[in-house]
């Protein structure tokens, strides 16, 4: 699984000794990458953007609150080990959390269990505690900055936004932070208190809990001093607290231990904030299984060695694992997650560690060739990979069998578990193409016409919006700016590249006009995985389609230019019966 987005051509290799290994995001404050220390420890080293970086106050203040981190000993915080706070480009290094973030998690696999979302509570407000005790106020606590770990969350990016509070960028009216989580008093530019973090700890549980920001956001940022928070989707039993936690005066607010306290108390917790197993759901828990080992996983370098993508799944310890080696031409692969392509030179390794298995190459390194699918989509045909329950069982089955046994019954194992009929099976609303067939959609003549795909009603159309910077995201289902990140389906755009949500399908037509039927069309029969400034360019259109509700947003370019103010004009269409 693609678990990380790729370095580009201009991401770093090495940063003061550590190597650079892949990028973990991106965000309004700069890049954090994963890196490895010289003797073979990950860690996320953070770098902060030019235009902070060549201002002489910030570099002062970033110092400074580089040296009261370093004082953050608490058990749930990411405990930051290395800074070159007078390098050129200035940086941070922290321990590396194998784990998502609250708003990964959320993304995913939608809202956490009221259980979960208390010891949530508890953690994060332990660490506060920690944080607070260093004189250090996070001012920017947000599900993007709590990660969540095996044995519980780990607060990230502390004191750092206080830093940017003195770059000249604040004085031309912007306002450091995430908007749907920034107490009143922050975006009134009022004396900031810890009670500040107890705010945006209320916001980001009532995101966890509900699956959406408890304000709707966006560059005014004035729905947290003006108006009272949505609590609509939080479950009842938590509705009181975080009530409390979103108060609009900071006396009125909890303290951390109060909400230690109250977390603890909760029938739902049963009178002990313990992190055992179980506390997470399951597929979060597999999420952080497949980070732990995240040299395997993460991607190549650059441009020049993409990383194939393999299902989701991981062979069970003591089972054969197996190297998958891609042909030399380089093949999109239907349904993979943005930014990937599969090409030589690929390896994308299934389970935690290479083990040398298949007849195929030389050498101590032998690899298993196992079948890509790279035929285009035919009559009957659809876009094939190994998924992930045929890894395991073939795993199991090469046990018994061997290598080359297991590596025979991939196909009819994915028939078996698809169901009768499924192996043949297009995806819905796909149109099939035959020998001598026209452009997407257009059958062969004398072919029989495509099944129905779903109609498509339109909820919005030509909404144009601007991005001041990579910080905001196009929200489809609002048709508004949104913080980065705050949203699950969203357009996002960084380094010179719209973002597609996950979970996405997405199709970049030749010109500017693209009809949502077209898009479902193409999504299924011509999908891209990058979307690249210089491919969607001014006047070009692109559309993204969700894999689970099969709405469709067609985006129509209006300008973008790295690093400035993107400018778009959109459609939403929900798709029916």
């Amino acid at each position: 699984m693609h678990l990380f987005p790729p370095l580009q051509p201009h991401d770093p290799s090495d940063i003061a000794g550590y190597r650079v290994h892949a990028l973990l995001g991106s965000g309004g404050m700069g890049r954090v990458y994963l890196a490895y220390t010289p003797g073979g420890r990950p860690v996320a080293l953070k770098t902060v953007r030019p235009e902070f970086a060549e201002d002489p106050e910030f570099r002062a203040r970033f110092a400074h609150e580089v040296a009261n981190a370093r004082c953050v000993h608490g058990l749930y915080t990411a405990q930051v080990v290395d800074a070159g706070t007078d390098d050129p480009t200035p940086w941070l290094a922290t321990a590396y959390v194998p784990g998502p973030s609250v708003h990964q998690a959320v993304r995913d696999h939608g809202a956490l269990p009221v259980r979960t979302v208390l010891l949530l509570i508890g953690g994060v407000a332990e660490a506060l505690q920690a944080i607070h005790r260093a004189g250090v106020v996070h001012r920017d606590l947000k599900p993007a900055n709590v990660l969540l770990a095996a044995d519980g969350p780990r607060v990230i990016d502390f004191g750092i936004a206080r830093a940017a509070d003195a770059v000249a960028l604040t004085g031309a009216g912007l306002v450091v932070g995430s908007p749907s989580y920034m107490a009143p008093e922050q975006v009134l530019d009022r004396p900031i208190t810890p009670a500040a973090d107890i705010f945006a700890l209320g916001a980001l549980a009532a995101f966890a809990a509900g699956g959406i920001p408890p304000f709707p956001g966006g560059p005014a940022f004035g729905s947290v001093v003006h108006q009272d928070p949505d609590l609509g989707r939080v479950p009842h039993e938590l509705r009181g607290l975080l009530t409390r936690c979103l108060a609009k005066d900071p006396s009125d607010r909890p303290t951390p231990a109060e909400l230690i306290d109250i977390a603890r108390r909760h029938p739902a917790v049963g009178g002990e904030l313990r992190f055992a197993e179980g506390w997470l759901p399951a597929r979060v828990s597999a999420d952080i299984s497949r980070r732990a080992d995240p040299a395997a996983r993460a991607t190549g370098s650059g441009a020049a060695r993409p990383t194939a993508v393999w299902p989701a799944g991981r062979a069970e310890d003591g089972a054969a694992r197996a190297t998958v080696v891609a042909d030399a031409t380089p093949t999109v692969v239907a349904g993979a997650p943005r930014g990937t392509t599969v090409g030589a030179p690929v390896e994308t390794l299934v389970g935690p560690h290479p083990t040398p298995v298949g007849p195929a190459a030389s050498g101590p390194h032998r690899t298993a060739r196992l079948p890509v699918d790279r035929a285009p989509v035919g009559p009957g045909r659809r876009r094939r990979g190994v998924r992930w329950r045929t890894v395991v069982l073939v795993a199991a089955v090469t046990a018994v069998l061997g290598t080359v046994g297991g590596i025979l019954v991939i196909d009819h194992l994915d028939r078996f578990l698809d169901g009768p009929g499924a192996a043949d099976a297009a995806p819905p609303g796909a149109a099939t193409a035959s020998p001598g067939a026209g452009p997407v959609g257009t059958p062969a003549p004398g072919a029989p016409s495509p099944a129905a795909g779903p109609r498509y009603s339109a909820v919005y159309t030509a909404v144009t919006l601007t991005a001041p910077d990579d910080s905001y995201d196009f929200d489809i289902r609002t048709g508004a700016l949104t913080p980065a990140e705050s949203t699950p389906w969203a357009i996002g755009h960084t380094n010179g590249e719209f973002l597609a949500p996950d979970a996405s399908d997405a199709y970049l037509a030749p010109g500017g006009e693209l009809t949502a039927e077209q898009c479902a069309t193409a999504a299924d029969q011509r999908p891209v995985t990058r979307l690249t400034f210089a491919d969607a360019s001014a006047g070009r259109a692109f559309c993204v389609r969700s894999r689970s509700t099969r709405d469709i947003a067609v985006v129509r370019v209006v300008a973008a230019a790295t690093g400035g103010p993107v400018t778009v004009s959109m459609d939403y269409y929900r798709a029916g019966s």
